[in-house]
């Protein structure tokens, strides 16, 4: 099997678009938070989520019409460009040779639809600007049509808010066995009615702030953005000396569909295993983890858990990049994995923000409120999803 390089990401987030204002927002602790304004909140108790702003899409969709594309699809262009000029590839002609474009979404173009059926319901004209086409699949060809490639693997993965890291599980597996000779694979969504209200209805929506693992957490917030990384031989990579953020070493994924939405500690931690197993690391060597971290009562407590079951008492700092960014759905695992990524190469890791005390129940250093300086070799990357989809993805620093 041939060693995986991650040489190029790309971000759209609430704390920044591109990797440079991105690794400084997560140096920073800076929070997404802001009252939502992507639809009305008429009637909601409280509204806060991380939502992007300032985005320009008409800067980065330039080879398609803008109008065929929902939110979610502008981002992942826009992510996806980013990655490739990062890189520093040339993907045009076919010198670059096969490639793939995964990308992960909770909700797909949903937003977009919202929006459609409001002036409908309403008895309005649409608006001309809003997108008729916003099927889930529509985001990797839209990057696939921008990008100009056409021999290219192209897929939508939909396991709710794990789909990023099994998106980086297909362009590793691709990669490794030589089918595609480089991937672009991350995640996307929008900010949306449907699940802003399906959170809130569970009581899962904090009212002010995303906490994990403290113990006055109240849920979540909901969010927006894309992560998309850049994947290709390391043997390539170093030949035609590219900057190496680190090396995708394995991961690991199961579903043990026990409950529609609380995760089960037992399989968590037997997917912890298998992420450990498929990249040949023992726990003694993992130096952080980048937890799911959403900041409800149940998915930290058995998040925690389970990584005290494969780690024992002293388990390695914890940090979750939630409380800065909300849960971007699709695009969450993505975006934390490009943190895992640049704090790899930069030698620092994340704080968990809005930290006041930890809860005995979780008993994890969480890193609060302000970054620290670290020499990582290894790091975990986390993401649970309803339904009992688990997907875990470790990243090693190359040397």
């Amino acid at each position: 099997m041939t060693r995986v390089a991650v040489t190029g990401l790309g971000v759209v987030s609430s704390i920044g678009t591109g990797i440079a204002e991105y690794t400084a927002g997560l140096r920073a602790g800076r929070s997404g938070a802001r009252p939502i304004g992507a639809f009305d909140t008429e009637g909601f108790a409280h509204a806060v989520g991380c939502e992007v702003t300032g985005f320009e899409p008409e800067r980065w969709v330039t080879a398609q019409p803008l109008d065929d594309l929902g939110r979610a699809a502008r981002f992942s262009v826009a992510a996806a460009k980013m990655a490739v000029a990062d890189a520093g590839l040339d993907l045009t002609g076919r010198g670059h040779g096969r490639g793939m474009v995964c990308v992960g979404t909770t909700d797909g173009g949903g937003d977009a639809g919202e929006r459609i059926a409001e002036h409908v319901v309403r008895g309005e004209d649409v608006p001309a600007e809003l997108p008729r086409r916003v099927p889930a699949a529509s985001i990797p060809v839209a990057v696939a049509r921008e990008l100009g490639l056409s021999d290219v693997d192209i897929s939508t993965v939909a396991t709710a808010c794990a789909a990023g890291n099994y998106a980086l599980g297909n362009g590793f597996d691709a990669v490794a066995s030589g089918d595609v000779d480089f991937a672009l694979c991350g995640g996307a969504d929008a900010m949306c009615r449907m699940t802003f209200t399906g959170f809130y209805r569970l009581g899962a929506v904090d009212p002010e702030r995303c906490r994990p693992f403290d113990v006055s957490r109240q849920g979540i917030l909901t969010g927006e953005g894309a992560g998309v990384l850049l994947l290709e031989p390391l043997e390539k990579a170093v030949a035609r000396g590219a900057r190496i953020y680190a090396e995708v070493l394995g991961y690991g994924l199961n579903c043990d569909a026990t409950h529609p939405v609380a995760p089960d500690r037992d399989s968590v931690a037997a997917c912890m295993r298998l992420a450990l197993d498929d990249a040949g690391v023992t726990p003694d060597q993992v130096d952080l983890i980048s937890a799911h971290g959403t900041g409800t009562k149940a998915n930290d407590a058995t998040e925690c858990g389970a990584i005290h079951d494969v780690y024992g008492a002293t388990p390695p700092r914890t940090v979750s990049v939630k409380s800065m960014l909300g849960h971007t759905m699709g695009a969450a695992s993505a975006l934390s994995a490009i943190a895992c990524a640049v704090a790899i190469r930069d030698g620092f890791i994340p704080p968990t923000i809005n930290h006041t005390e930890t809860d005995p129940a979780c008993g994890i250093d969480c890193v609060p409120n302000t970054a620290v300086e670290a020499d990582l070799r290894v790091v975990q990357n986390n993401a649970l999803a309803f339904g009992g989809n688990n997907s875990v993805v470790l990243f090693g620093r190359h040397r």
